[in-house]
């Protein structure tokens, strides 16, 4: 006997289990069918799940368990990213509360052997999470990036290592001195990705900067209304900066060619302050005449756009900064014409001492107080320093050509399309990809120097050796590989490669991958880069990139804003089925997911109306009847649902290929709780409470049949609650049988009676309308009210009596009779065209009715008005977040919908 509810705390774990320990999430092996794969995007090691986890991870376990009930050979291929920069800072973390010596006081190896430790011991909790929500990844092949440090074969380390040495030789890989994003914290460069923007209140100061050689030039006066009025002669330049510390540095100051206001000193010279360093006025389009002074202080050294400015300009870069951000000493402070007082102070003391010198000898023009954009590091929490280091850099420029002619000839599609142009507008503009971290947790590059400074990339010290010949001292590159290196091999490796492997020859190219906008760049494009250089061709045909999750009102999650929703958190009180068809349901393509806790348990009803559906079908006997012979059916209802069945799996079919989840869900969603539930058992009722033992047994069957094609639609969406129901509707089924995620998906011929259909689909439509033509007039709820058909055919009256028992029980009838005219006291209503009246003249006011309605369709003329007005505001529609504007466009439907429902039931009180 079905327990009277569903209790996902008791059975998730269980079901789980059993499901792993049974080898259900391993490829079938069979060499005949259709191979599928997707690797997982990998998360970090020390990463927890969050919403966009929940989501990217849910939709892949949808189409995973999809494609393994279609049969195919489906391998999801999970693991973890060993994330070097967050694992080594929770370590380093974890070392201090014990208060044990730092990694440097440490040694390399130790600290190198701490960190393993840790990632056995405690790393890869998220592993387990992805466990509760459901995931079915085949757990026996779990990868890691840095692979399994017990193995001497280590495939990880070899395939990393052979992907560098090679793409060295081929000169895509090469050392160089560039700007990099540098955590002074952490003293490594970091990616773009790691670097988070924020806006903090902060300064501009305008400086002074004198021109040399006694020049000067007539500089326009303007009002507060910014009109000329007049000029004054001046010997200086004006310019604005955020960080006055890197004026030590600068090489130029840069005007717009064709700013009229500069002309005349293009080619001619400032000399700075505190430095007395003489450097060129230069004309550059970088400089915007309508921003500031017009005038651009180039320190090439310290940021990316003045590094291009130089570049042009032929300028060569003055390093101030060294790696922990203080000022530099001994030749670099040589060269830049640092003074001593300035060598070695923190850039920020650094900018204090800037700025007093600059007031002292009254070159500060002012100070601007505003909010600025500032880089900080996302793990280390300091501000970033663009600063210039030797690193190793990807020629990404020339390995972009084919992933960008892969794109665009159709090999790999991104879903929604309209993403392709992000990938085109990165991949047109890319460039050089800095692979090298100063850390020590990750993949160390391959790479020895000798005493002189020669370098010997190799696959090992000793070929190294051999390289460099007899009597060198090497000596191995002190950096690792950034992370993203190894990621982007993550479509291959984790399937053997460097060795050819039957996975790989059966599961490469992988057949999807899902993920997030957000690394469209730092891990879609590279794992294409690196997929068709070393396996000749793309690593997936589909990429369907998925949308944020934010919370109900549109706002990013975010832990400081105190709107973050933990999924596990949602799991543990609702379950992990709601939370899996919460995410499905709401993932339309392009459009982002209002999360609320409400939606979740919307959906964990919808549950509870399936497990219900089942106990009313174990209460009248609708058992499992495995097959069903559909031209063996007779029953109009019968064959109605079978239909409706037939149509709603070439629906989730159909979404589930083209990528629309929430069509495939909302298609689910109307069938089981709309056709199946609210209509269909109700529809039967009769049939199994009456007599005849062969309508009985029918509807038996066929109710018992429906339900478990329901379930195994179903299941990729909420495969615990399905997956307990389809055991305990059948005892010992899931022995016998295999347990539903291991049966076959429905996708038999479709099947139709557009007879039967048209028959029930009129007694749903009746009962329809009639409930809401009630509801409109205000007719109590528990009255019996007389309906008459009025001139209707032999089909319409057979048809009538047929479902007599039904109509009056549903729409709460007195009598059904057929007469050629309305009867007085009725209210008509058109059911396709059928005639029917409704006598209420016995049951209310007609006259308060009429007043209602008026009042009601008052109220809807205004909204309607209001909102149209408003819709119809270019400003608003352009503003206005895409979502704000269509829940707009929706009310005025509904409302125009409702109005015209109203207006009906208006015109048929004319006359009573």
């Amino acid at each position: 006997m079905l327990d009277q509810r569903f209790d996902p705390a008791e059975a998730e774990p269980r079901l789980y289990k059993a499901w792993e320990e049974s080898g259900c999430f391993k490829p079938s092996g069979d060499t005949s069918a259709q191979a599928y794969s997707i690797v997982i995007p990998p998360p970090n090691v020390t990463g927890v799940l969050h919403m966009g986890h929940a989501l990217n991870n849910t939709l892949q376990d949808l189409l995973i368990r999809f494609e393994r009930m279609r049969g195919k050979n489906v391998l999801w291929q999970p693991g973890t990213d060993h994330a070097g920069i967050a694992t080594q800072m929770v370590v380093e973390r974890k070392l201090a509360e014990e208060g044990n010596q730092d990694r440097r006081s440490m040694g390399r190896d130790a600290f190198v052997d701490r960190v393993w430790a840790w990632r056995e011991e405690s790393g890869g909790a998220i592993v387990g999470q992805l466990k509760r929500l459901g995931a079915s990844c085949d757990w026996s092949r779990e990868a890691f990036t840095m692979g399994d440090r017990n193995d001497p074969d280590n495939n990880m380390m070899r395939a990393v290592t052979k992907v560098f040495v090679e793409l060295y030789k081929k000169g895509l890989i090469y050392r160089d001195k560039r700007l990099v994003n540098w955590d002074p914290h952490f003293q490594t460069a970091i990616s773009d990705l790691e670097v988070d923007q924020r806006e903090v209140p902060g300064h501009y100061w305008h400086l002074r900067y004198p021109l040399a050689d006694g020049v000067t030039y007539e500089h326009p006066i303007k009002d507060e209304e910014g009109n000329v009025t007049g000029t004054e002669t001046r010997d200086y330049i004006v310019v604005a900066t955020s960080r006055p510390e890197t004026m030590l540095g600068d090489t130029g100051v840069a005007v717009h060619p064709e700013d009229p206001r500069y002309a005349g000193l293009i080619g001619k010279f400032v000399e700075l302050p505190i430095v007395g360093r003489r450097v060129p006025i230069i004309a550059d389009d970088y400089a915007d005449p309508e921003k500031g002074s017009g005038a651009v202080k180039i320190t090439p050294a310290h940021d990316f756009n003045d590094f291009e400015v130089g570049k042009r300009a032929g300028h060569t870069p003055l390093n101030i900064l060294n790696s922990v951000a203080a000022i530099v000493d001994g030749g670099e402070a040589d060269a830049a014409g640092i003074p001593a007082d300035y060598r070695g102070l923190d850039r920020f003391k650094a900018r204090k001492k800037v700025v007093e010198a600059f007031e002292a000898a009254e070159l500060l023009q002012e100070i601007e107080d505003l909010k600025i954009e500032q880089p900080f590091g996302d793990r280390s929490n300091v501000v970033i320093e663009p600063w210039m280091t030797d690193q190793w850099y990807v020629d990404a420029k020339t390995m972009a050509q084919p992933a960008i002619e892969a794109v665009k000839t159709g090999k790999t599609r991104f879903v929604p399309e309209n993403w392709e142009k992000t990938y085109y507008n990165w991949m047109d503009n890319i460039q050089p990809w800095c692979v090298s971290r100063q850390l020590w947790w990750g993949h160390r590059i391959p790479a020895w120097y000798d005493e002189d400074g020669n370098v010997y990339v190799a696959y090992s010290e000793e070929e190294a050796e051999a390289e460099a010949g007899k009597g060198k001292k090497l000596v191995q590159d002190e950096d690792v590989l950034d992370t993203w290196f190894s990621s982007a091999l993550w479509p291959f490796t984790t399937m053997g490669w460097p060795d050819k492997t039957p996975e790989l020859e059966t599961f490469y190219p992988t057949a999807t991958l899902i993920t997030a906008f957000d690394i469209i760049f730092f891990w879609v494009a590279r794992m294409m880069m690196m997929g068709i250089e070393f396996m000749g061709e793309v690593p997936f045909p589909d990429v369907y990139i998925h949308a944020l999750v934010l919370d109900e009102k549109g706002q990013k999650m975010s832990k400081s804003k105190g709107n973050a929703m933990d999924p596990l958190e949602l799991v543990d009180e609702y379950g992990a089925d709601a939370l899996r068809f919460t995410m499905t349901a709401m993932a339309a393509q392009g459009r982002n997911i209002r999360l609320s806790k409400q939606r979740v348990e919307g959906y964990r009803n919808f549950a509870t109306k399936l497990w219900n559906a089942a106990r009313f079908a174990e209460m009248n006997e609708c058992g499992a009847p495995g097959e069903m012979d559909y031209a063996a059916v007779k029953s109009p209802v019968n064959r109605w649902i079978l239909s409706e069945l037939s149509q709603c799996a070439a629906d989730v079919t159909r979404g589930l290929e083209d990528y629309r989840f929430n069509e495939a869900s909302d298609a689910l969603y109307k069938f089981i709780w709309n056709t199946l539930c609210d209509w269909y058992l109700e529809l039967i009722k009769p049939l199994l409470a009456g007599m005849d033992d062969t309508d009985k047994q029918e509807t038996r069957a066929v109710c018992g049949y429906v339900l478990d094609e329901t379930l195994k639609l179903l299941h990729p969406f909420m495969p615990f609650v399905t997956e307990e129901l389809w055991e305990r509707r059948s005892p010992g089924r899931a022995a016998s049988k295999g347990f539903l995620m291991s049966q076959s998906w429905p996708a038999g011929e479709p099947f139709t009676d557009e007879a039967a259909t048209a028959e029930i689909d009129w007694v749903i439509d009746m009962i329809t309308e009639i409930r809401s033509l009630r509801n409109d007039l205000g007719v109590p709820a528990g009255s019996r009210v007389p309906l008459t058909l009025v001139n209707a055919g032999s089909e319409i009256e057979q048809r009538a009596m047929r479902h007599e028992d039904v109509l009056k029980r549903l729409a709460r009838l007195e009598d059904i009779s057929m007469t050629e005219t309305s009867p007085e006291g009725a209210v008509s209503v058109v059911v396709g065209e059928t005639v029917s009246a409704l006598s209420i003249a016995d049951f209310v006011d007609i006259e308060e009715v009429r007043k209602r309605l008026n009042k009601e369709l008052g109220q809807l003329d205004k909204d309607i008005t209001s909102t149209e007005k408003k819709l119809s505001n270019e400003n608003f529609v352009s503003r206005a977040p895409e979502e704000i504007v269509e829940e707009n466009r929706e009310r005025v439907r509904d409302w125009t919908a409702r109005r015209e429902k109203l207006q009906a039931a208006r015109k048929g009180l004319e006359g009573l």
